[in-house]
């Protein structure tokens, strides 16, 4: 039968038959968890249920939680399931195995959750400040008006965009090109006189 592997999911797809293992669905994504990961995820589905309005939806391996933006997503694994939370700020905790700096805002935190006791404070805090980060996010950008590109400023006041030299440059001539002795920092010798 002609078909082929999919290299992401390493299903084997017979030849014109429809596949697209990146959308996927939380059951698929939770069917074969242990009776105590499947606790935990109930558990951590719920406190995020609680958080408020947020759209929850499964995109290849990973469950997502989301305002405007996502906030935290779990990855359901064999062993245990790995959240990972969007937060304005490095916390270090020994609940969580790692951080790192995600953009100029957020900081990444991978929590691995075992039990459904662990899904309790500070977790649900966590879960918690990133779901109002992205909220506050959110109403910012909403109610901020664009700014014209020459009323930016930079730290020293002045215009961020700088403005093209007068002479050559600017009437679209080319410059010399540098000799040997210009692009090594050493000026030529002149004549004794």
């Amino acid at each position: 039968m002609p078909g082929h592997q999919c290299y992401h999911c390493k299903q084997f797809v017979a030849e014109g038959a429809p596949h697209d293992c990146w959308t996927t669905t939380e059951a698929a994504l939770t069917m074969e968890l242990t009776s105590d990961l499947r606790d935990a995820w109930e558990r951590l589905r719920e406190s995020a249920v609680e958080l408020g309005e947020q759209r929850i939806y499964a995109s290849h391996n990973s469950i997502m939680f989301s305002r405007k933006a996502c906030h935290f997503f779990v990855r359901p694994k064999r062993a245990f399931l790995e959240l990972t939370v969007f937060l304005g700020r490095a916390v270090m905790a020994p609940q969580i195995q790692r951080v790192r700096q995600s953009s100029r805002t957020k900081w990444t935190h991978v929590i691995h959750i075992r039990h459904r006791d662990q899904v309790e404070a500070p977790l649900t805090d966590w879960m918690r400040e990133a779901y109002d980060l992205e909220g506050a996010k959110a109403a910012t950008q909403a109610t901020a008006k664009p700014v014209p590109r020459a009323a930016v400023k930079s730290e020293s006041g002045r215009p961020s965009v700088r403005k093209r030299r007068k002479g050559s440059a600017s009437r679209g001539k080319t410059r010399a090109p540098r000799t040997a002795a210009r692009r090594s920092g050493r000026a030529p010798r002149r004549g004794r006189g």
